[in-house]
Protein backbone atom coordinates (compact mmCIF):
# COMPACT_ATOMS: atom_id res chain seq x y z
CA UNK A 1 0.00 0.00 0.00
CA UNK A 2 1.29 3.62 -1.07
CA UNK A 3 1.14 5.89 1.65
CA UNK A 4 0.34 9.45 1.37
CA UNK A 5 3.81 10.46 2.51
CA UNK A 6 5.30 8.19 -0.20
CA UNK A 7 3.21 9.57 -2.66
CA UNK A 8 4.25 13.26 -1.12
CA UNK A 9 7.96 11.62 -2.02
CA UNK A 10 6.88 10.89 -5.66
CA UNK A 11 5.26 14.19 -6.16
CA UNK A 12 8.30 16.24 -4.90
CA UNK A 13 10.81 14.60 -6.97
CA UNK A 14 9.35 16.18 -9.60
CA UNK A 15 10.88 20.06 -10.73
CA UNK A 16 9.91 22.86 -9.31
CA UNK A 17 7.17 20.99 -7.08
CA UNK A 18 6.31 22.61 -3.58
CA UNK A 19 4.14 20.95 -1.04
CA UNK A 20 1.75 23.24 0.71
CA UNK A 21 -2.20 23.03 2.10
CA UNK A 22 -5.40 23.63 0.27
CA UNK A 23 -9.06 23.71 2.05
CA UNK A 24 -6.76 21.63 5.38
CA UNK A 25 -5.29 19.21 2.89
CA UNK A 26 -2.11 18.25 1.83
CA UNK A 27 -1.46 19.84 -1.80
CA UNK A 28 1.44 19.67 -4.48
CA UNK A 29 1.81 22.54 -6.47
CA UNK A 30 4.21 23.50 -10.05
CA UNK A 31 4.21 27.12 -10.76
CA UNK A 32 1.62 27.77 -8.80
CA UNK A 33 -0.83 25.47 -9.92
CA UNK A 34 -2.25 22.35 -7.86
CA UNK A 35 -1.67 18.99 -9.40
CA UNK A 36 -2.48 16.51 -6.58
CA UNK A 37 -3.94 16.96 -3.63
CA UNK A 38 -5.86 14.62 -0.74
CA UNK A 39 -9.39 14.11 -1.39
CA UNK A 40 -10.98 12.85 1.49
CA UNK A 41 -14.53 12.40 1.14
CA UNK A 42 -16.95 15.01 2.39
CA UNK A 43 -20.04 13.99 3.74
CA UNK A 44 -21.94 15.10 0.87
CA UNK A 45 -19.52 12.43 -1.31
CA UNK A 46 -20.55 9.90 1.31
CA UNK A 47 -23.97 10.17 1.35
CA UNK A 48 -23.94 9.93 -2.84
CA UNK A 49 -22.72 6.78 -2.60
CA UNK A 50 -25.65 5.94 -0.61
CA UNK A 51 -26.12 1.76 -0.16
CA UNK A 52 -22.81 1.15 -2.19
CA UNK A 53 -19.41 1.21 0.06
CA UNK A 54 -17.06 3.97 -0.28
CA UNK A 55 -13.78 2.89 -1.93
CA UNK A 56 -11.32 2.48 1.61
CA UNK A 57 -7.82 3.86 2.51
CA UNK A 58 -6.51 7.47 1.50
CA UNK A 59 -7.63 9.05 -1.61
CA UNK A 60 -5.44 11.43 -3.88
CA UNK A 61 -6.85 13.64 -6.56
CA UNK A 62 -4.36 14.42 -9.21
CA UNK A 63 -5.38 16.81 -12.27
CA UNK A 64 -5.06 15.41 -15.83
CA UNK A 65 -4.61 17.32 -19.36
CA UNK A 66 -8.61 16.78 -20.06
CA UNK A 67 -11.74 14.65 -20.18
CA UNK A 68 -10.49 12.35 -22.20
CA UNK A 69 -6.95 11.82 -21.08
CA UNK A 70 -9.65 11.69 -17.82
CA UNK A 71 -11.77 8.71 -19.83
CA UNK A 72 -8.27 7.20 -20.73
CA UNK A 73 -6.71 6.91 -17.06
CA UNK A 74 -10.68 5.37 -15.81
CA UNK A 75 -10.46 2.60 -18.14
CA UNK A 76 -6.56 1.99 -18.18
CA UNK A 77 -6.82 0.88 -14.41
CA UNK A 78 -10.21 0.83 -12.89
CA UNK A 79 -9.11 -1.17 -9.60
CA UNK A 80 -6.97 1.76 -8.46
CA UNK A 81 -8.45 4.86 -10.08
CA UNK A 82 -11.86 6.27 -10.03
CA UNK A 83 -13.99 8.95 -10.17
CA UNK A 84 -17.33 10.73 -7.97
CA UNK A 85 -20.16 12.95 -9.43
CA UNK A 86 -18.53 16.13 -7.50
CA UNK A 87 -15.41 15.39 -10.43
CA UNK A 88 -17.59 15.35 -13.13
CA UNK A 89 -16.43 17.76 -15.83
CA UNK A 90 -13.68 18.40 -14.21
CA UNK A 91 -10.11 17.11 -15.54
CA UNK A 92 -9.10 15.53 -12.84
CA UNK A 93 -8.99 11.80 -11.08
CA UNK A 94 -9.26 10.17 -7.68
CA UNK A 95 -6.55 7.21 -6.93
CA UNK A 96 -6.95 5.01 -4.26
CA UNK A 97 -3.46 4.35 -2.74
CA UNK A 98 -3.96 0.97 -1.30
CA UNK A 99 -4.42 0.08 -4.47
CA UNK A 100 -2.23 1.75 -6.52
CA UNK A 101 0.83 0.34 -7.76
CA UNK A 102 4.06 2.80 -7.35
CA UNK A 103 4.69 3.05 -11.18
CA UNK A 104 1.05 3.95 -12.21
CA UNK A 105 1.13 6.43 -9.33
CA UNK A 106 4.56 7.79 -10.46
CA UNK A 107 3.39 8.11 -13.94
CA UNK A 108 -0.57 9.28 -12.91
CA UNK A 109 1.73 12.21 -10.87
CA UNK A 110 4.39 12.91 -14.03
CA UNK A 111 1.21 13.31 -16.25
CA UNK A 112 -0.59 15.60 -14.07
CA UNK A 113 2.90 17.72 -13.55
CA UNK A 114 3.06 18.05 -17.14
CA UNK A 115 -0.40 19.06 -17.38
CA UNK A 116 -0.56 21.86 -15.14
CA UNK A 117 3.65 23.10 -15.55
CA UNK A 118 5.19 23.62 -18.96
CA UNK A 119 8.36 21.15 -19.03
CA UNK A 120 11.70 23.13 -19.57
Amino acid sequence: MITVDEAARLALALPEVTEGERHGHRTWFVKGKAFAWERPFSKADLKRFGDETPPAGPILAVSVADLSEKEAVLAANPDAFFTIVHFEGFAAVLVQLDRVTEAALREALSDAWLACGSPR
